[in-house]
């Protein structure tokens, strides 16, 4: 297999060119991060962070069910959530993609 083509297959598959790609994945990282951060205190002093944790990934995982929703591939990464579901249009495009939490 080609090198470069290791770095854009997976990001081509969802819609993405390699940096776009990184810039998305490191926009979960970030809060991903927090959560664990918070889910560790949480474990010693459980009066702490009692649910900022789960908040985080709450969200996160609303904002990636936007995006398989309006990519191109979705529908094989996530036939869920197309069975009986019209398209995406432009502004649901734009929502499932903004990096702010």
């Amino acid at each position: 297999m080609d090198l470069r083509r290791c770095f854009t297959d997976h990001p081509a598959s969802v819609g993405e060119t390699y940096g776009q790609h990184m810039q998305v994945a490191l926009s979960f990282a970030l809060p991903l991060t927090r959560a664990a951060a918070a889910a560790y205190v949480h474990a010693f002093l459980p009066f702490l962070f009692t649910t900022t944790a789960s908040g985080i990934v709450k969200g996160l995982y609303d904002r990636m069910t936007r995006r398989c929703a309006s990519c191109a591939a979705g529908p094989s990464h996530r036939p869920d959530l197309f069975l009986g579901a019209a398209p995406a249009g432009p502004r649901e495009r734009m929502l499932a993609w903004d990096p702010v939490i």
